[in-house]
């Protein structure tokens, strides 16, 4: 079936610029030119420059004067301020996500931590970090928190740049792997204040990582 550019909405293509940047296909500081990715994604140019619009007041895109949009870059003390925001707002989800998880959700999430465990063990960095991010997703959900959900969607896009290289730097997933497990077992022994106490170990270990690569940004 071939999908016409008036059945591409805005949304359609906010979405899908989104996930290209979260995804790391579209990186910090590359040019959003409208009619590439109004061809590219089948959409009319309004709907392009509606999306590329909301998109600048998420804090994804920035429009440069006399050059059009870009991918916005994040340096690494805008990282590091975001990642002190998310470490309050992710405790809290997760200590309202040890006050309502369900025995089929516990389940769920120990497999999760079974196959993040596999993914170090074979040194599958890319299926490690994408598991991670469902993670988070995941315990976000259960938690039930609306304002959080969508202050967190907001903010991990601004800062993917730092997360893909600290996800790919050498040792780190041996690191995180045991800090993300001891979420998985607060969670599952319906602990709030551990799962509040083992997202804010594992963040403030972000934070130091992150903070350690500023020279080499």
């Amino acid at each position: 079936m071939t999908v016409s550019p008036a059945q591409v909405t805005q949304h359609d293509v906010a979405e899908a610029i989104r996930r290209n940047i979260l995804e790391g296909d579209l990186v910090a500081g590359q040019r959003l030119v409208e009619a590439d990715l109004s061809e590219s994604l089948g959409a009319s140019r309004g709907a392009v420059r509606g999306a590329l619009i909301d998109l600048t007041h998420e804090g994804l895109v920035e429009r440069i004067a006399n050059r059009g949009a870009r991918v916005r870059v994040v340096s690494i003390e805008e990282a590091v301020e975001i990642i002190e925001v998310r470490a309050a707002v992710e405790a809290l989800c997760a200590a309202k996500a040890a006050e309502k998880i369900t025995d089929e959700e516990i389940a769920e999430l120990r497999r999760l931590g079974e196959e993040m465990s596999a993914a170090v063990a074979s040194g599958d960095v890319g299926t490690y970090s994408r598991l991670n991010t469902h993670l988070d997703e995941r315990f976000v959900a259960i938690s039930g928190q609306q304002v959080a959900a969508e202050t967190l969607a907001r903010l991990q896009g601004r800062s993917v740049r730092h997360q893909y290289r600290l996800a790919y730097r050498p040792g780190r997933s041996q690191v995180s792997l045991p800090q993300h497990l001891a979420i998985i077992e607060a969670l599952a022994r319906r602990d709030p204040a551990a799962a509040d106490t083992a997202v804010r170990a594992h963040l403030a270990s972000v934070l130091e990582a992150v903070r350690e690569i500023a020279p080499s940004r």
